[in-house]
C-alpha cells in the first residue's frame, strides 16, 4: 500500500463518527436509517451530517451501499482495513511484546485473586 494512501486511510478513521459507523458495520448489513439513528444519538449531528460521513466512508472504500426499493443498505468492505493493518505490520514489534507481558500479568493476577478466594475462611463457619 503507497504511503499516501495510508496517510489518506488514517485520516478517514481519525474521525470518532465514522469509527463509530464502521463498528456498527461490524454487525453486518445496515439500513442507513439505522445507522443515522444510532450515530446521530450518540454524537448529536443531523442526518445530513451523518449522511456526509457516510458519503466519506464510501468514496474511500470502507463501506459499500446496495439499493433496496428505497432502502439503502450500508456493509462494511474491509479491504482498505486489512491494507491497513499491512501497513501497520512492520510496527507491531514495539508493542507486541508489551501486549504479551501485560497478558502475562493479567493472568498471574487473576490466578493469585483465584488462589486466595480457595484458601480464604469461610465465613459461614462458626468461629471459636
Amino acid at each position: 500500500m503507497a504511503y499516501s494512501t495510508v496517510v489518506h486511510a488514517f485520516d478517514i478513521l481519525g474521525d470518532p463518527v465514522r469509527r463509530r459507523i464502521l463498528v456498527l458495520l461490524t454487525a453486518g448489513e445496515m439500513p442507513a436509517g439505522d445507522v443515522v439513528q444510532n450515530v446521530g444519538a450518540h454524537f448529536g449531528i443531523t442526518q445530513p451530517a451523518v449522511s456526509q460521513h457516510l458519503k466519506v466512508l464510501r468514496e474511500a472504500g470502507f463501506v459499500r451501499v446496495r439499493a433496496d426499493g428505497t432502502r439503502r443498505l450500508y456493509s462494511l468492505e474491509t479491504a482498505p482495513l486489512r491494507e491497513v493493518d499491512e501497513w501497520l505490520d512492520p510496527f507491531r514489534r514495539f508493542w507486541a511484546p508489551r501486549l504479551d507481558a501485560l497478558a502475562t500479568e493479567i493472568a498471574r493476577g487473576k490466578k493469585t485473586r483465584r488462589e486466595a478466594k480457595t484458601t480464604a475462611p469461610n465465613d459461614d463457619e462458626e468461629h471459636p
